[in-house]
């Protein structure tokens, strides 16, 4: 499933999603997804699309919860893929599902700041 983490999209950890997620102040999308998972391997170019077209305004990683299972129980994923969004440390947004581009491209939008 490497192939679909490009060097535009991070791999966050158990022991790295608080520093890397949490503490972060800017908004960043948390792709929770499984190798066995065909669902994520729909969603997973589109993630990376995504880590492309708002590069510098949004950080984009992904978390393999059977690897990371802590971070999975800590927040309660039951159903994979699981995209969250986060802001100055808050979840502010919560997708179930392979959904298409357009919607999380509105669901991002929302949230980033306006472009100097």
């Amino acid at each position: 499933m490497d192939e679909l983490q490009g060097k535009d999209v991070r791999h966050f950890s158990d022991t790295t999603f608080d520093k890397e997620v949490v503490q972060t102040p800017g908004p960043v999308l948390v792709d929770f997804w499984a190798p066995w998972c065909g669902p994520c391997k729909i969603i997973g170019p589109v993630v990376e699309e995504l880590a492309v077209q708002y590069k510098g305004r949004l950080q984009v990683g992904k978390v393999n919860v059977d690897e990371n299972p802590n971070v999975a129980s800590r927040f309660g994923i039951r159903g994979i893929p699981t995209l969250m969004l986060y802001k100055g440390g808050k979840l502010v947004e919560q997708v179930v599902g392979a959904v298409p581009k357009a919607q999380l491209q509105k669901l991002i939008e929302k949230w980033l700041d306006p472009v100097a």
